[in-house]
């Protein structure tokens, strides 16, 4: 008898288990039977698993996740365990997405795999250095750098992760333009079409602007990101330093702090969107969210404060190291560091 494998009738009821919670879910929510993948798995490994599942545990045992640990959200000069880190985020984001995702009848092990990757290609200091990145990308080679391309970049290409069209999708269109009064999905692609939407995201500004998941799954994702960082960045002003009196008298009075922020956004937005085929804000409700944000890029993305390290310190080091490492590629130097770390990478 092997340990380690199943009879036939114990593969049929596993099988019978992920059939049975494909017909539970909303007739709007992506079935586990209709997961995309380039390379079909074998039967062997789909009994105990979703398709979905499989794309969580890639992820989580990327190398690239760990990165997420020492990386900040927005304040990267602050010696402080209390503000948050990427890789918490990620695991908010994926909470509050399964939480919308549950009380909607949607396929949580889709949600929870997008947003456990939405970000494993963001740049150490977050938008900033993205922004810098993006600028050296286009000076030397003519494209232009994303965090959401790059992580399916890394995901794809750089680690070799088989993962389905569906979290691909979701992990690329995560972000563009931010919010929404009622938000549906897209048509549903293709591969083929997916690597073209990728190629043109690194050449043409617009296209990354206009991204929009196939999935409803990605949708709520897109939002649940932007709820997860929204009252969380406002707690990390506080814990930095920053005084935000104006915070006092402004959109707080509608949507609270952070936990507030976050429960009245999953209860107006699941109110709007039960048995829909799109998730939806009362306008008033939308309203708030988006001077929410206003005030966020004002008082604390734009702070002065904030930012001068990232302008003194990070970008003059990205200028210097930057040309001196892709000199090292185009020439071949095999002693370099980026040769090195990046076979450490995929060992």
């Amino acid at each position: 008898m092997n340990n380690f494998s199943f009879t036939k009738e114990e593969e049929d009821y596993l099988e019978s288990i992920i059939s049975n919670n494909d017909s539970r879910l909303s007739p709007y929510a992506t079935k586990n039977s209709e997961a995309l993948r380039e390379i079909p798995k074998s039967r062997s490994k789909s009994f105990i698993r979703t398709e979905f599942g499989v794309d969580i545990d890639n992820i989580l045992h990327n190398t690239f996740y760990n990165r997420y640990t020492d990386k900040t959200q927005v304040f990267s000069f602050y010696k402080n365990d209390d503000i948050t880190r990427r890789a918490l985020h990620v695991q908010l984001v994926a909470r509050i997405g399964k939480i919308i995702g549950q009380a909607l009848r949607l396929n949580l092990d889709l949600i929870e795999a997008i947003a456990l990757g939405h970000d494993i290609g963001h740049t150490p200091f977050g938008h900033k250095g993205e922004s810098f990145l993006s600028e050296l990308y286009y000076n030397n080679c003519g494209k232009r750098f994303n965090h959401n391309v790059h992580s399916v970049r890394i995901l794809k290409k750089i680690t070799r992760k088989n993962l389905t069209l569906q979290t691909l999708d979701g992990i690329l269109c995560h972000c563009g333009e931010k919010a929404f009064l009622q938000y549906e999905p897209n048509e549903p692609q293709t591969f083929d079409d997916f690597y073209k939407t990728v190629e043109n995201c690194y050449t043409d500004e617009t296209t990354i602007k206009t991204l929009k998941p196939f999935t409803l799954e990605g949708c709520v994702v897109r939002i649940s990101d932007m709820i997860a960082y929204m009252g969380k960045d406002r707690q990390d002003a506080y814990r930095a330093g920053l005084r935000i009196h104006a915070f006092k008298n402004s959109a707080e009075k509608t949507l609270g702090t952070n936990a507030t922020i976050i429960n009245n956004l999953i209860c107006n937005i699941v109110k709007n969107s039960i048995d829909q085929p799109y998730l939806k804000m009362d306008e008033d409700v939308f309203n708030a969210f988006i001077a929410t944000k206003n005030e966020n890029d004002k008082y604390i993305y734009a702070d002065t404060s904030v930012n001068k390290p990232y302008f003194e310190v990070v970008k003059p080091m990205m200028e210097k190291l930057y040309p001196h490492l892709l000199d090292d590629i185009v020439n071949k130097r095999e002693s370099s560091y980026i040769y090195k770390y990046d076979r450490n990478c995929l060992t």
